[in-house]
């Protein structure tokens, strides 16, 4: 964190509250892409797709080295994200299966994938 700004600890967690409200606003993948383009650095952005890309491979049980060749990510990094997935807050794991969850219930009887 920033130690510039002279922020009491609970004015820290209502700007974190706001930004996650404003997240929690946006209705499509395109309204997505355009928030966080514009919050984020393209840096940024890369640095949290790359994570989440990692997500789904470490869940996969691919080796750390594996991941580093497919993806270009430091072992390190993946290993922060492994250190995360297992003993963080659960974000990761929740999204990961409601992802899988979303992708389930657009299946039909059929077995073809909706759009």
């Amino acid at each position: 964190m920033k130690d510039h700004r002279a922020l009491t600890p609970r004015q820290e967690a209502l700007a974190e509250r706001a930004l996650f409200g404003a997240i929690l606003t946006l209705r499509s993948i395109d309204e997505c892409r355009a928030f966080f383009r514009d919050l984020c650095t393209p840096a940024e952005l890369q640095a949290l797709a790359d994570r989440w890309a990692v997500v789904a491979l470490l869940q996969q049980g691919v080796p750390y080295r594996e991941i580093h060749k497919q993806t270009g990510v430091s072992v390190t990094t993946i290993g922060r994200v492994a250190r995360y997935l297992l003993n963080g807050n659960g974000g990761y794991t929740l999204a990961a299966e409601r992802m899988k969850d979303s992708t389930d219930t657009r299946s039909t009887d059929s077995g073809r994938v909706r759009p």
